[in-house]
C-alpha cells in the first residue's frame, strides 16, 4: 500500500496540511518512551537526593509545557487548543529508569498525536538534564505513539499495547 506524505506537495517540498474543510472531533493521543541510567542514580532519584529536586515532578511539568509548544517546536504542526495534556513519570527499577506516558486530548480538525509525543520527548529531555551530574551516559529511548482517537481515520493502537 503506497500512501503520499500529508506534509509533502506535489513537487516534493514540504508544506503544512490545509484543515480548513475537516470536522472538529474529539481526539487524543497517548504517547510513551522511557530513559535508562545507572544504577546509581536510579537509587539518588529514587531517593529524590539530586542537585536539582524532585525529577519525575519537574519532567511531568517540563512534558505539560511541551505539549503545550508543540507548533514553536515542529515547523508544519498546527496550533491546538489543547484542552488536557497529562504527562506521568515512574520509576521503573527493572530498566533502571524513568518511564515517561504523555495523553493529549483537544476538540479540533487535525489530531494531537504530535503534542503527545513532543510532551513525552521533552520530559525524558528534563530527567536527562536533572540526573545528568549522576550520570551523563542515560539512554533515551523508545519514544513513540501508543494510541490515538479521533479524526477521518478513527482509532488506532499499538500491537501489544
Amino acid at each position: 500500500m503506497s500512501r503520499r506524505l500529508s506534509h509533502v506537495d506535489g513537487k516534493g517540498r514540504a508544506r503544512m496540511v490545509d484543515v480548513g474543510a475537516k470536522a472538529v472531533t474529539a481526539r487524543r493521543a497517548v504517547a510513551e518512551g522511557r530513559i535508562t541510567m545507572s544504577r546509581a542514580a536510579f537509587a539518588a532519584v529514587k531517593a529524590n537526593r539530586t542537585a536539582k529536586g524532585d525529577v519525575l515532578a519537574v519532567a511531568e511539568l517540563a512534558g505539560v509545557a511541551g505539549a503545550k509548544r508543540t507548533p514553536e517546536l515542529i515547523p508544519l504542526a498546527h496550533p491546538l487548543p489543547l484542552e488536557h495534556v497529562v504527562v506521568t513519570a515512574r520509576l521503573d527499577p527493572k530498566l533502571p529508569g524513568v518511564r515517561i506516558r504523555a495523553e493529549t486530548r483537544v476538540e479540533a480538525k487535525t489530531g494531537v498525536e504530535m503534542e503527545a509525543l513532543t510532551a513525552c520527548a521533552v520530559a525524558l529531555l528534563a530527567v536527562y538534564d536533572m540526573v545528568k551530574a549522576a550520570d551523563r551516559g542515560m539512554v533515551i529511548g523508545d519514544v513513540r505513539l501508543i494510541e490515538k482517537s479521533g479524526g477521518r481515520s478513527g482509532p488506532w493502537k499499538r500491537k501489544g499495547s
